[in-house]
């Protein structure tokens, strides 16, 4: 479905953004992987996949450095037809407490990064009158938990750009949209069911049973298979009037 296209997804090297990745090469995308850490393991798992794949390490908060990522993508690629930002990262403390570097970090990377991406693809986006921009947000996104203040409020804010650009875009072929996933057992959670388990001195199974039915009525993971397969069908013909939505996959959470 998706052959000769090219997709750009950032936070790809582990988790969500690389399940989504794999998704989106399994029909036939060609893939732009960034992230930290290992990327060779991840380029190989996507080669293997029959497309071509190439890596940027930019630092997705710093403007520059997205700057060169997309030259880099539109160089190698021609343009990129498919963005999906996915890169975030999370801190949990009071809002009294909370770092100031810690909150302009999850604001640039969380809710900053997708404004310079998506403002560098949407030129050749509206060129070739095609093109998807998936913002993976969360169920923060839509309601929010507490000592998550800035998490919530980047992911907010992803929601809140995602409707903007969809009514700017709303009369061409490119399309924009927010995933707003539940618990997803990411390295993120894993570390948040780990400092639950410490901290109440509780098994870990325990820890990961009362983190999922505090919020998550199904009291299941969302996986990232299925984050990947909810990201190919937003990159399909039928997906072509859904616009500006904020699709939660969330095993009920927002639902309450």
């Amino acid at each position: 479905m998706l052959k000769g296209k090219t997709a750009l997804v950032t936070g790809s090297t582990s988790g969500i953004g690389l399940a989504i990745a794999k998704a989106l090469a399994q029909q036939g995308a060609n893939i732009v992987l960034n992230g930290f850490g290992d990327a060779e393991a991840p380029q190989q798992q996507i080669a293997a996949l029959g497309v071509e794949v190439a890596y940027h390490d930019a630092d997705m908060s710093q403007p520059a450095q997205i700057e060169a990522m997309m030259a880099f993508a539109a160089q190698r690629f021609g343009r990129v037809d498919i963005l999906v930002n996915n890169a975030g990262i999370q801190h949990v403390a009071k809002i009294e407490d909370f770092p100031v570097e810690r909150w302009d970090a999850i604001m640039a990377i969380n809710l900053s990064s997708a404004f310079h991406t998506t403002r560098l693809a949407i030129p050749a986006m509206r060129e070739a009158n095609w093109g998807r921009i998936v913002n993976i947000a969360s169920a923060h996104g839509l309601v929010a938990s507490a000592q998550k203040s800035a998490y919530v409020a980047a992911k907010h804010g992803i929601v809140g750009f995602t409707k903007a650009a969809a009514l700017e875009l709303a009369t061409t072929g490119v399309t924009s949209n927010a995933i707003c996933p539940g618990w997803v057992l990411t390295p993120l959670v894993q570390k948040q069911i780990d400092d639950r388990a410490a901290r109440e001195g509780i098994p870990l199974s325990q820890a990961q049973a009362e983190l999922l039915g505090e919020k998550q009525p199904s009291l299941q993971f969302t996986t990232v298979e299925q984050l990947g397969g909810l990201a190919v069908f937003l990159c399909s013909p039928a997906a072509d009037q859904v616009r500006g939505v904020a699709w939660q996959m969330d095993g009920g959470w927002t639902a309450q």
